[in-house]
């Protein structure tokens, strides 16, 4: 899911550094934040922060609150584990153009499944990605057809593991152009289909603000069917603080309205430091 990091970014790395220094002493001393009070477990998504070392952004990220890293690879597995957290959410197989809407693509998918979701068990990881990949010409009938067929070959699996699969819905208006799981509704039925309590929705709700909006509504009438959340600014994808549209603070009240327990990540690019944007968005979605 990550892509290479571009020189660029490499360059920036060196003020986020500079920034994970300046704080690390202070998030040494201080004791660990006392996050039994809040209603939400809130994680974060590695690659928003990858110009960190991955050990310094769990150190921070828990010492603001946080208690899980989003999208992981199977060799990182454990390192939130040593600090006290886990990896809430793990990248998973096929990639978001290339998913389960094509019977083609499905025995390799299910092969790398099969290994994967006993390796996430092993860790402790919860959740897996999956994608429905793009129409390419599709209906929306036949690519719910095929993407439950897809994944009704997996979830024993799953179910046998304790692995929750989640199929992520992402917009094709502004960054994934032609993916097919982009409305919620769409989601909803494959994962009804499946008819599996290790069959969920990944809601992201940057991606979803664009697509259809009307968030706290779609979530509270979807929310036996999600088992994840991601964040991030609308528009942008930055912080998802008053410099968006959204008011994120509501959305994860409504959220834990709905005795949601798994977790909220923050998919958010950050803009200032990251280290601060950080902090500020926990503060913002710990209800």
């Amino acid at each position: 899911m990550t892509p290479p990091i571009s020189r660029r970014e490499a360059l920036g790395a060196l003020g986020a550094l500079a920034a994970v220094s300046a704080i690390a002493p202070a998030t040494a001393m201080a004791a660990p934040r006392d996050v039994s009070a809040g209603r939400l477990k809130i994680s974060v998504s590695r690659w928003c922060y990858r110009q960190i070392p991955i050990d310094d952004l769990c150190e921070a990220a828990k010492g603001f609150g946080y208690r899980g890293i989003d999208l992981l690879d199977p060799m990182d597995y454990e390192v939130p584990r040593r600090h006290g957290m886990v990896c809430a959410m793990a990248n998973g197989f096929g990639t978001i153009p290339v998913g389960f809407n094509r019977p083609d693509h499905h025995d390799k998918l299910v092969a790398d499944g099969e290994k994967m979701i006993p390796l996430a068990a092993a860790a402790g990881v919860p959740n897996i990605v999956c994608f429905s990949g793009n129409r390419a010409g599709l209906s929306d009938g036949e690519g719910i057809a095929n993407c439950i067929a897809g994944f009704r070959r997996l979830v024993a699996t799953a179910e046998k593991y304790g692995v929750t699969l989640c199929m992520e819905l992402l917009n094709s208006k502004v960054d994934h152009k032609d993916y097919q799981c982009d409305h919620t509704a769409w989601g909803v039925q494959v994962v009804q289909g499946v008819n599996s309590p290790r069959m969920k929705l990944l809601y992201d709700i940057y991606h979803m603000q664009i697509m259809e909006g009307d968030v706290i509504r779609t979530i509270r009438a979807n929310a036996p069917h999600i088992a994840h959340f991601h964040t991030g600014g609308v528009p942008g994808r930055n912080e998802i603080d008053d410099t968006q549209e959204l008011n994120y603070r509501r959305v994860m009240e409504a959220i834990a309205d709905t005795g949601f327990t798994g977790y909220v990540a923050q998919e958010f690019v950050p803009k200032r430091d990251p280290l601060t944007s950080l902090k500020q968005a926990f503060d913002i979605c710990d209800v």
